[in-house]
């Protein structure tokens, strides 16, 4: 065994795809399931960085799946300036031109990352899109999630659906708790299959959403979204399969 010095030590890329779930309505940067992830494995020491978000609150497979377009030209252009990286991005909003910003390319590649989450479909649902619109488009998705893994299926890991039909929202809304149980579980059991097919590690959440989801601080202001509370309870859940997919 030779002496000298240890090779210095790379944050492992981390690339989070999703909806309002990954881009956390209604909490601040900090309380985003993704960042407390990250967070979470660095105090194991797994040196996972701060994930790259591509989410954004209301979109859909196909949405996501539009908007991962978007950012896949964002890095295979000549250049874009720094200035013109909103036409890049995924919304209007003042933190997506950020996030745009932040994808302007430096490279004629598109880059690759060594960890990928994904959690998709609740507003396929709350639309009322069919089952076998929803198994399309996340089929779709998880193969984009694994190409951005460098193939590695085994890097990719999906969350369920969380139910937000337990919800003071939905009871707002008048919707029937018991049919959006069922149109999600059937959706996140089609998720699960498609994972199961692929390698891909499948972390079911929904359970706790359906336990915590009306309780007390569990919830955002607008009595739909998950809190920064409700979201460290999903990363509880998450953190073993994850450190067992980086170890």
């Amino acid at each position: 065994m030779t002496g000298g010095p240890l090779p210095p030590l790379r944050a492992l890329r981390y690339l989070a795809l999703g909806d309002s779930y990954t881009i956390g309505e209604g909490v601040g940067p900090a309380g985003r399931w993704p960042v407390q992830l990250a967070h979470a494995l660095r105090a194991e020491g797994v040196m996972l960085g701060d994930p790259k978000i591509v989410a954004a609150t209301g979109w859909t497979t196909d949405e996501l799946a539009a908007a991962l377009d978007a950012f896949d030209a964002s890095h295979t252009a000549v250049h874009v300036p720094v200035g013109a990286a909103s036409a890049a991005g995924c919304s209007d909003s003042a933190e997506d031109q950020g996030l745009a910003a932040e994808a302007a390319p430096t490279t004629a590649e598109p880059p690759r990352w060594d960890f990928v989450s994904l959690l998709i479909g609740v507003n396929d649902q709350y639309r009322g899109r069919g089952l076998d619109a929803y198994r399309a488009g996340f089929a779709g998705l998880l193969a984009r999630a694994i190409d951005y893994a460098r193939g590695r299926a085994d890097r990719v890991l999906v969350l369920s659906i969380p139910d937000w039909g337990v919800t003071p929202f939905a009871s707002r809304e008048g919707r029937d708790g018991a049919q959006v149980a069922r149109e999600l579980d059937a959706c996140n059991a089609s998720a699960r299959e498609a994972c199961d097919r692929h390698g891909v590690a499948f972390v079911d959440v929904t359970a706790a959403s359906r336990e915590l989801g009306a309780a007390p601080g569990m919830l955002a202001d607008d009595g739909l979204h998950p809190s920064a509370a409700m979201y460290a309870a999903w990363v509880r859940l998450v953190l073993p399969v994850a450190r067992g997919l980086l170890a």
